[in-house]
């Protein structure tokens, strides 16, 4: 076979690309999903305060009025979606801390490189994918 192969492309970099410049990039890419959370977050909560509106003119009554069931069912699962978009909030906030320290970019479980692409998909993640897949 040809030369060695690096099993982590990122750990042979003295600089991974989330570091260059200035981490500008994982500021950038941690910013920017902030954005789209906290609008997400806005259209969530407004979403849940119109169902919760909209049961106050229903009956109370869900084994016997088939929209009581549907509304149940739909403010259940607005609230749950809501709840996980403020939960990743709060890991963008220990991401950005992450960056402050300089420990941005770096498995938690293993200390090798977090891959570029993961952090473009998932800006606040922890773990590198070996050790995301070994947890499940």
């Amino acid at each position: 076979m040809g030369g060695r192969s690096e099993p982590y492309p990122d750990a042979r970099n003295s600089r991974a690309p989330w570091t260059v410049g200035t981490g500008v990039d994982a500021i950038r890419r941690v910013a920017e999903r902030r954005a789209d959370l906290t609008d997400v977050v806005t259209s969530l909560a407004r979403r849940l305060a119109g169902i919760k509106e909209a049961s106050e003119w229903t009956s109370n009554d869900d084994e016997h009025d088939p929209e009581g069931v549907t509304i149940a069912f739909e403010r259940a699962q607005v609230a749950g979606l809501l709840e996980m978009a403020r939960t990743e909030l709060g890991e963008l906030d220990l991401a950005e801390a992450r960056i402050r320290a300089d420990t941005y970019g770096t498995c938690e479980r293993c200390g090798r490189a977090i891959g570029g692409g993961r952090l473009e998909v998932l800006p606040a993640a922890r773990t590198c994918v070996a050790c995301a897949d070994r947890r499940r």
